[in-house]
């Protein structure tokens, strides 16, 4: 499908906001330009209960700043948030639902004693998966604070930009990497992008263990990475003892590729397969072609393909 205006993809975080400017198609999109604004300090401080933004000026002033370098008319933007701003979860839902609100209604009530915020602060959105064999319905739910997304809503809005969707980085990820992930029915993606360490673990084609941890301040080349991801294998195996996964994806930056991967190998017994920004898009007159470069735009870029 080609998309019918230029899409932009934003990620924001504690350090500053990253803009990518697509076009193309969503099976083969080509990146326009790319921007990124650092924050001043203690702009942003990243939380799932208390609202983000600490400095809104300097904020909505290096949101505009990078919008402003896509040369762009189009405000319509998606927009990629650390995974430390909410809570993703995979659950079974018996029975079926008539309507959206119902649905969320019975999410809610399943997972009452779980969502970690305030109920009358809580927002939900789900995407359902598949149908089990017992009829029962696989779900992907995330649950955020509704004052940290109205937040964020509200700046990008004063920023005079339009936010379709907010949606998380590894999500964003999974996106930007759909057409090489999807060959394999059965696979594990391990990532470590920004501060976020991530396993998303696939068995025909559909998530069924999921588990992201925020590592600020750590390398992906460090022994505590190495101590989460055997820690997140282990519950992985422990749930599904009989899955057997031949093949192990992991995106890292380009500094600590080699040892990311060297780290994944020991872990897994397997040789895991670099995926790469610069492998899934084109570059434009106006954009960069190498993974250096290219590495930092990947939630955004993901973010753009979602409003294809």
């Amino acid at each position: 499908m080609l998309f019918t205006s230029n899409i932009i993809g934003i990620e924001l975080n504690q350090h500053g906001v990253t803009c990518a400017l697509t076009a193309g198609s969503a099976a083969s999109p080509r990146v326009e330009r790319v921007a990124a604004v650092p924050f001043a300090p203690h702009t942003v401080q990243v939380s799932l209960r208390e609202q983000n933004v600490l400095n809104p000026e300097a904020f909505v002033a290096g949101l505009k700043s990078a919008y402003n370098l896509l040369l762009c008319r189009s405000t319509r933007v998606a927009i990629s948030l650390p995974d430390a701003t909410c809570r993703i979860m995979l659950i079974d839902l018996e029975g079926r639902f008539k309507s959206r609100s119902e649905a969320i209604d019975l999410i809610r009530w399943k997972l009452k004693k779980s969502i970690p915020l305030e109920s009358a602060d809580t927002h939900l959105d789900y995407q359902q998966l598949t149908v089990r064999e017992n009829g029962d319905l696989a779900l992907l739910v995330a649950i955020a604070s509704r004052a940290v997304i109205s937040q964020y809503e509200d700046l990008i809005t004063q920023a005079g930009l339009s936010p379709a969707r907010i949606d998380c980085n590894t999500f964003n990820l999974c996106r930007l990497f759909d057409n090489r992930i999807s060959l394999h029915d059965d696979c594990i993606l391990i990532s470590f992008y920004g501060s976020t360490l991530s396993i998303v673990a696939f068995a025909q084609g559909i998530p069924e263990f999921i588990r992201s941890k925020e590592l600020f301040g750590t390398s992906a080349a460090d022994s505590r990475v190495y101590m989460e991801i055997n820690s997140s294998l282990l519950v992985y195996k422990e749930r599904f003892p009989d899955q057997l996964v031949q093949t192990v994806f992991y995106i890292a930056s380009p500094d600590v590729a080699q040892q990311f991967q060297e780290m994944i190998a020991e872990a897994t017994g397997l040789t895991p397969i670099l995926l790469e920004t610069k492998g899934v898009v084109t570059p434009g007159n106006y954009a960069p072609g190498d993974q250096n470069q290219l590495f930092p735009c990947s939630a955004a870029l993901g973010a753009a393909l979602r409003s294809a």
